[in-house]
C-alpha cells in the first residue's frame, strides 16, 4: 500500500513539475513556444506508441486496445464538439477560448483512466507492473502539465492560478488511482483499457492540436526537429527503465 501511494503520488505530481518550465519561459518568443509544443508532442507520441499501447497489448488483446484507443479519440471528439464556442469570462477578467478549454479538459479527462491504470497495476499483484506503469504515466504527465500551464498563461491567467490548475489535474489522477487500486478485485480489463484510452487521447491532442499549432507560424522545420528530439528523449528513458 505504501509503495502504491508513493508511486501514484509521484506520477500525479509530475504534472505540477511539468508546469514549472511554462512559468519560467512565459515570455518566450513564438518560435520558442512552437519548439516546446513540438517537443511535448514528440514525448507524448513516444509514450503513447512505445509504452502505453505495447503494455496494453501485453495485458490484453488487439480488440480491447482498439476499443480503448477509439474510446479516447471519440471522447475527445465529443468534448470538442460540445465545448461552447463563445469565450468564457473568469473572475480575473480573463477570457479563456475554446482551444484552451479543450486542451485542459481533455488532459484532465484522460488523467482519470491513467490514474485507474496506475491503481489497478499496483493492485494486480503482478511484480514490477505498478512501478513501470507509474513511471510511464509520470513521464507523460510532465509535458501535459507544461501544456496546461502554457495555454493558460497565453490567456493571461495568473501564474499561480495556471500552476494550481495543472496541479489539480494531477490530483484528479491520484484520486482515480485510489479508486482503481480498490476496484482491482471487482473490475477486469481496467488496466489495458485505461492505457489504450490514454494513448488515444494523447494521439488526438498531438495530431489535432499540437502539431498544427507548432507548424502554423513559419516554424515548421524547427518544430519538426524538436518533435523528433522529444520522441528520442522519451525512447531513451523507456530503454533505460
Amino acid at each position: 500500500m505504501t509503495d502504491f501511494l508513493i508511486g501514484s503520488a509521484i506520477a500525479a505530481g509530475a504534472t505540477g513539475i511539468g508546469a514549472l518550465p511554462a512559468l519560467i519561459f512565459k515570455r518566450g518568443t513564438h518560435r520558442f513556444r512552437d519548439v516546446l509544443l513540438a517537443l511535448c508532442a514528440g514525448v507524448m507520441m513516444a509514450a503513447a506508441v512505445f509504452e502505453l499501447i505495447p503494455n496494453a497489448l501485453v495485458l490484453s488483446d488487439f480488440i480491447m486496445v482498439t476499443l480503448g484507443l477509439l474510446a479516447g479519440v471519440v471522447t475527445l471528439t465529443l468534448l470538442e464538439t460540445t465545448v461552447p464556442h463563445h469565450h468564457l469570462e473568469h473572475g480575473y477578467g480573463v477570457k479563456v477560448n475554446k482551444k484552451t478549454i479543450l486542451v485542459v479538459s481533455a488532459i484532465a479527462l484522460h488523467n482519470m483512466p491513467e490514474g485507474l491504470s496506475v491503481g489497478v497495476s499496483y493492485g494486480s499483484g503482478v511484480e514490477g507492473l505498478g512501478p513501470l506503469i507509474a513511471l510511464a504515466i509520470g513521464l507523460q504527465n510532465m509535458p501535459e502539465g507544461f501544456l496546461i500551464a502554457l495555454f493558460l498563461i497565453q490567456q493571461r491567467v495568473r501564474l499561480a492560478v495556471a500552476f494550481l490548475i495543472a496541479l489539480l489535474t494531477g490530483v484528479l489522477e491520484f484520486l482515480s488511482s485510489l479508486i482503481g487500486y480498490f476496484l482491482t478485485n471487482f473490475v477486469e480489463g481496467v488496466v489495458p483499457f485505461g492505457l489504450a484510452f490514454a494513448a488515444g487521447s494523447m494521439l488526438y491532442i498531438i495530431y489535432k492540436e499540437l502539431i498544427p499549432e507548432s507548424h502554423g507560424d513559419g516554424n515548421a522545420l524547427a518544430a519538426t526537429y524538436s518533435f523528433i528530439l522529444g520522441l528520442l528523449a522519451m525512447l531513451f528513458l523507456i530503454s533505460m527503465f
